[in-house]
């Protein structure tokens, strides 16, 4: 498989990845974990092609065939989902195209310089089985658990995790060996994600992926590469195991460096005690020169920093009424297309409720409806009294703008609620601090930005948080910091995630909304 020697890569004087070699084995599955902003996407775009090592060289043998899995689906996808499938397959589209363009010029100029070009080209379409195409393209998105009624519906129609199925199912038709996942349990909902672990773990090939979910790293990893401070270390096993590796290894070295100060310590006393007596004097030497070697080899014991851990409260302006939102025999959908029927919903001040269901059960359209952005098919909705909303949506990194800093979006978008100093400070609580509140939003990383809008929604101070999918991009430390201000929060919570440790860590309830059933409310012990 895939071979890197000598991999060096830096921003400026800032240091991504540093003198790293490797050797991919076949049939391997490899977690990339680190801190939002430490270059775990730059890694990738170097292994694919998109960006340049400063130094070093990524070997590829001849059967590789890989197959990459970007944060987002296609913004701009073909008119039916047949179709956007089949572009998965850049070779072969290709040789679609320029078959068309040959018979088009064979009908209007037709020469014997013209039909051969076009045999050539049909040929070779032919000889890379261009003709089934079409019914391969079927046979993987049915696999996908894709109806043949959906084929030509246009992809924009379908929610988000049935879009990032879509991106792999333009991945599976070029046969891959080697996958490459950026962040794939985005979007996903549990019944999704559910496959995809099923499907991963019977993946024969070399599976390398990004990914923030615990779960999701133990369920899949067999090894874990640690991207930290321009470092890659490589474990063995998976995330629970990394972390044992890691503890385990901290120890040992913080011991040898224990034994290394005592022992520098021990033979500095008898130099300084005796430098000056020249019947010791050679003894003494020859101390300092192993003080010196003994510098070198602790030089040498290295520990990988700790992450700085990100930790804040969530404030509230004023409290609200004692019920917050009550819904009765609420429908909610597009115009006339009901995504579900009878929904009947009450909140009571500082409950937290995470809505959980399939993909295009109407999760989000729920929130959406409740907040106004998408009129009530039917029934009675009613928002309690002194209640203040903040909503964050999936597509929420839209709403920063590219060209101004962290600062000044957190400015722009609170229109004036904070201060300078309160905006700064609830970056700082999310670990961008110090010059990266003035790094253009543009060039920060998914993580980053998401911490960005986050920061722009818990500054104004709301009762009453709508939350779609707030964990996608965020890394460990972030969404157990976001976990940890829930739990404290005094106001109340509606959030759609499919993130499971997240939702047990804060929610007092869970609203499972499925096909065809009525919704149901349920506690959480």
């Amino acid at each position: 498989m895939i071979i890197i020697q000598n991999l060096v890569k830096n921003f400026g004087d800032r240091v991504i990845i540093r003198n790293f070699s490797y050797h991919f084995s076949k049939n391997t599955k490899i977690g990339i974990i680190g801190p939002n902003g430490i270059g775990k996407t730059t890694f990738l775009n170097i292994i694919i092609g998109l960006e340049e090592p400063d130094f070093g060289d990524i070997i590829f043998p001849k059967d590789c065939v890989l197959g990459y899995l970007p944060q987002s689906p296609c913004e701009n996808p073909e008119n039916a989902i047949l179709d956007e499938c089949i572009t998965g397959h850049k070779a072969l589209v290709c040789l679609q195209e320029k078959l068309k363009n040959a018979l088009k010029k064979m009908e209007e100029n037709y020469s014997d310089e013209v039909y051969f070009e076009y045999e050539k080209i049909e040929k070779e379409f032919a000889d890379k089985d261009g003709y089934a195409l079409s019914s391969k393209a079927k046979s993987i998105l049915v696999g996908l658990g894709f109806e043949t009624s959906q084929f030509a519906d246009d992809p924009l129609i379908l929610s988000g995790g049935w879009r990032m199925r879509l991106e792999l199912a333009k991945l599976l038709i070029n046969d891959p060996n080697f996958l490459i996942l950026d962040e794939p349990t985005n979007h996903l909902d549990l019944p999704s994600l559910t496959w995809l672990e099923q499907y991963l773990n019977s993946f024969k090939g070399t599976l390398l992926f990004v990914s923030h979910d615990k779960e999701f790293l133990n369920n899949i990893s067999t090894q874990i590469m640690h991207i930290c401070n321009g470092n890659v270390n490589v474990y063995n096993g998976n995330f629970d195991s990394f972390i044992q590796q890691r503890e385990s290894k901290e120890e040992l070295v913080q011991k040898q460096k224990e034994y290394i100060t005592a022992k520098q310590d021990q033979l500095q006393k008898f130099v300084d005690r005796f430098r000056s007596k020249a019947s010791k004097a050679k003894q003494a030497q020859s101390k300092i020169k192993i003080i010196e070697r003994l510098k070198q080899i602790e030089a040498r014991l290295e520990t990988e920093e700790p992450e700085k851990k990100a930790t804040f409260k969530i404030s509230m302006e004023k409290q609200s009424g004692k019920i917050v939102l009550d819904l009765k025999n609420c429908s909610i959908g597009y115009g006339n297309l009901a995504l579900n029927k009878s929904l009947n919903l009450r909140i009571i001040r500082g409950d937290k409720i995470a809505i959980i269901g399939a993909n295009g059960i109407g999760k989000s359209t729920l929130l959406k409806t409740i907040i106004s952005e998408i009129p009530l098919i039917r029934g009675d909705m009613k928002i309690g009294n002194n209640v203040s909303i903040g909503y964050y949506s999936q597509s929420q990194l839209n709403i920063l703008d590219p060209k101004l800093d962290a600062l000044e979006n957190v400015l722009s978008l609170t229109r004036g609620k904070v201060t300078y100093q309160q905006a700064r400070s609830v970056l700082g609580c999310l670990l961008i601090t110090k010059d990266d509140v003035k790094k253009q939003v543009g060039v920060l990383s998914g993580g980053e930005k998401s911490k960005v809008a986050i920061a722009s929604l818990l500054a104004q101070r709301h009762n009453f948080l709508i939350l779609d999918e707030p964990t996608n991009h965020l890394d460990m430390s972030s969404v157990e910091a976001l976990s940890a201000a829930l739990f404290d929060y005094y106001g109340s919570v509606l959030t759609v995630s499919h993130n499971r440790a997240f939702i047990s860590s804060f929610a007092t309830h869970v609203f499972k909304m499925e096909k065809d059933k009525k919704a149901e409310l349920i506690g959480v012990e």
